[in-house]
């Protein structure tokens, strides 16, 4: 397999290019800077002839940069096209500009992680589900992830199953850990509902916390300033690297976990594993990871663990 990683010098990007590499993949690393035996491509130029050209050359494009181009499923020709982004209303227009375009949408922790346990789990119309989402605060992450963080606080969120309008981080709700201790959520505007609920009939709900509880408080505080959200980008990290998806429905009591340490490098594993199950199993149109990939495959993956309650 052939792969072109656009963002190759990103947390999630050179991680997919080490993992991909170590499996015999050839790939070429892209980025608006130079690297080493890599492309300069910028995809949020309006211009995209220049990945057009890259893509009759490769079998999979991989979208690890951060830059959202709701016009890149019309430029990747016949290879297959995974993108990382959790912004729900940029994976619509993905999906909506290029709708035979074989694209898988939406892929890492969450969604994607969360939308495999999602997927699995027995629902009947009407159910509600929680995702809760916790993330190592003493994680280092790059530029565009902080950036589309300090984005979410206090905005509203569109991509809701709620009928009223909502907030980033205002809404809270404690959910338990795989130990029994119970964690501080706030609600966050992650697609799974847009991208699974709604086709299923169930509602989605997502929720997001920190290791450290105190920067959970923190996030909450600040969303009902936001004003203050450029406070976000000061902070140390402090605290574990270990991250966890819950997925649970709320009539069921049904549960199913994934913990690991490392969001980045679970995220860069789990974009591999994409790649290579889109290949060997060719999406027709946009889908979502629970299309080509299960809980049980993404188990064996050496950074993540998976159990069900």
């Amino acid at each position: 397999m052939k792969a072109l990683v656009i963002g190759a010098t990103g947390a999630v990007g050179s991680t997919t290019v080490s993992i991909l590499r170590g499996w015999g993949h050839q790939v070429t690393p892209a980025g608006r800077q130079s690297t080493h035996n890599g492309v300069v491509l910028d995809v949020g130029a309006p211009d995209l002839q220049q990945l057009e050209l890259l893509a009759e050359h490769h079998d999979v494009i991989i979208n690890a940069s951060g830059v959202e181009n709701e016009s890149l499923g019309r430029s990747v020709g016949q290879a297959v096209l995974i993108d990382i982004s959790a912004t729900g209303a940029y994976l619509a227009a993905l999906a909506e500009n290029a709708p035979t375009a074989a694209m898988v949408l939406g892929v890492g922790l969450v969604p994607g992680l969360s939308t495999v346990l999602a997927s699995e789990l027995r629902t009947s119309a009407g159910d509600a589900l929680d995702v809760a989402v916790m993330l190592g605060s003493g994680e280092k992450h790059g530029s565009a992830a902080k950036a589309w963080t300090i984005g979410l606080v206090g905005s509203e969120i569109t991509d809701t199953a709620d009928a009223g309008t909502v907030y980033n981080f205002r809404e809270r709700r404690w959910f338990a850990s795989s130990s029994g201790k119970r964690h501080l959520y706030l609600r966050a505007g992650f697609p799974d509902h847009d991208l699974l609920g709604a086709e299923r009939g169930v509602k989605i709900r997502s929720w997001l916390a920190l290791s450290d509880q105190t920067s959970t408080r923190a996030l909450w505080l600040i969303s009902r300033f936001p004003r203050l959200r450029g406070l976000i980008d000061k902070v140390p990290e402090f605290g574990s690297q270990d991250w966890a998806v819950t997925v649970v429905n709320r009539r069921t009591g049904e549960t199913r976990r994934a913990t690991g340490t490392g969001q980045s490098r679970a995220t860069g594993h789990i974009t591999a594993l994409a790649a290579v199950a889109a290949l060997k199993n060719r999406p027709g149109r946009p889908v979502t990871l629970d299309a080509i990939l299960s809980s049980s495959e993404l188990a064996m993956l050496l950074d993540i663990a998976i159990e069900t309650a």
